[in-house]
């Protein structure tokens, strides 16, 4: 079989990190072919759109049907169609296909530059809602649409109701727009869900909601259901907004690869902690292993769960002799020092390796006259906490704003061993300060 091919039906970006630009890399990265159909050229960069010209409708027709004719197409999506005439042509074409077709209902541009008329607008709203498998508005296009003001999740709920009622199959009204701590995006189709994200501040969100219509494009065109194509959109964008380019003046785009950089990443990751592993399965080490057992996580460069983290497969033990270490590295064996090390790297991504010591006299002494030392006290954390671990590096960071300390001293709590857990910018760096410690622990207790 041939490789799935989904058509992007949209504008071009000249600063890469919206349009047609981030629809072709975003569908590369969620394994289909890429294909186009360019409906107007825009002069834009992060600050703004400077100056667009929109394409002949007869060559929006031809793009198409080259497209269908030869390659064939899986499933289709449109973004900036530039006006009415423009938006016409693609409604004729794709209102007739046998594939998906998700309708991104571009409107305005992120930084409030026009990118649709009214007249276009209404073409959207009468032909190609009816097409669509899926459209999806931001706030403001969905009030546009609808004549629903979307404030709250409810608003959008409601906004996606009106948006089925004018033939779409369903609706994803996402919420970055609205205020509040977290992002929630609506689903409203064979059920209604929401989709809730950590609010990135200063995010490099540019080309955020081209990435998450193309990602679902792409999903519908490998054969994946609706929900699941979504599903899998969200996490994506999740990802890419988290480690979005700091490029330009402006907003930055948002990291399309983001998925693939973490996964070409791991073996790299994987074998770092091995390495760590061995250089620490040594009689020094045993005055710095807690008596829960040790353990060395390193994040790839994209991480954004704990599922992306190596880390060492059980954790190492004393043992007579000396430390040893069950297994070998994996993916995901670390929930503890993982979550850790992810809440760190939210504030602060310089830091991509941490393990956990132990927290006797000795260690801390050895700890607090080397390394740029935080606590926290875990007997203050509160109740609906999402993690420990979350909450402390939480707690740490926002101290000192943002900026990780070397080392995080926790003097433990009911049912809690205290614990000094160590960071650094690379697994190499780690074991230099872990055996470190090791080292002045070992020479304080000849003294």
């Amino acid at each position: 079989m041939g490789r799935p091919v989904a058509l992007t039906v949209a504008g071009s970006d000249s600063g890469g990190g919206a349009g047609v630009q981030a629809d072709l890399k975003t569908i590369e990265a969620r394994g289909a072919f890429g294909a186009s159909a360019v409906t107007a050229l825009t002069a834009q960069n992060t600050t703004g759109v400077r100056d667009a010209a929109h394409t002949d409708p007869a060559m929006v027709r031809e793009q198409i049907r080259a497209v269908e004719s030869d390659l064939g197409v899986d499933a289709a999506k449109t973004g900036m169609l530039a006006n009415a005439e423009v938006a016409r042509a693609a409604a004729d074409e794709l209102a007739a296909a046998d594939y998906p077709v998700v309708v991104d209902p571009v409107v305005v541009a992120q930084s409030g530059d026009r990118l649709l008329s009214e007249a276009g607008e209404a073409v959207v709203r009468e032909r190609l809602l009816p097409a669509a498998t899926l459209v999806t508005p931001n706030a403001p296009e969905a009030e546009l649409l609808t004549g629903v003001a979307v404030e709250t999740p409810a608003d959008a709920v409601a906004a996606g109701e009106s948006l089925r009622e004018l033939g779409a199959d369903a609706a994803l009204v996402t919420g970055g727009h609205l205020d509040g701590d977290a992002v929630v995006d609506v689903f409203v189709g064979e059920e209604v869900r929401e989709f809730r994200s950590p609010r990135v501040s200063g995010a490099n969100s540019h080309g955020s909601g081209c990435t998450l219509s193309a990602a679902v494009a792409a999903d519908l065109a490998r054969g994946l259901d609706r929900q699941r194509a979504v599903e899998n959109a969200e996490a994506l964008l999740v990802r890419a907004v988290a480690h979005g380019h700091d490029l330009g003046e402006g907003t930055g785009p948002v990291h399309h690869l983001a998925g693939l950089r973490a996964r070409a990443d791991a073996p790299r990751a994987l074998r770092a902690v091995r390495e760590t592993v061995r250089a620490f399965e040594t009689p020094a080490m045993a005055p710095l292993i807690p008596e829960v057992g040790m353990t060395v996580a390193v994040a790839p460069e994209t991480a954004v769960e704990p599922g992306d983290v190596a880390a060492c497969e059980g954790r190492l033990t004393r043992v007579p002799g000396g430390v040893r270490a069950p297994g070998g590295a994996a993916l995901g064996a670390s929930s503890h020092i993982a979550r850790l090390l992810l809440g760190v790297r939210q504030h602060d991504q310089r830091i991509a390796a941490a393990c956990n010591v132990r927290a006797s006299e000795a260690v801390r002494a050895a700890v607090e006259g080397e390394l740029c030392v935080a606590t926290v006290d875990r007997t203050q954390e509160p109740d609906d906490a999402a993690g420990t671990m979350d909450w402390a590096a939480e707690r740490v960071l926002t101290r000192r704003d943002g900026d990780a300390p070397e080392a995080i001293v926790d003097g433990g709590a009911h049912g809690k061993e205290p614990m000094v857990r160590l960071l650094a910018a690379d697994a190499e760096t780690l074991r230099e300060r872990v055996l470190g410690v090791a080292e002045r622990v070992d020479a304080a207790q000849s003294a």
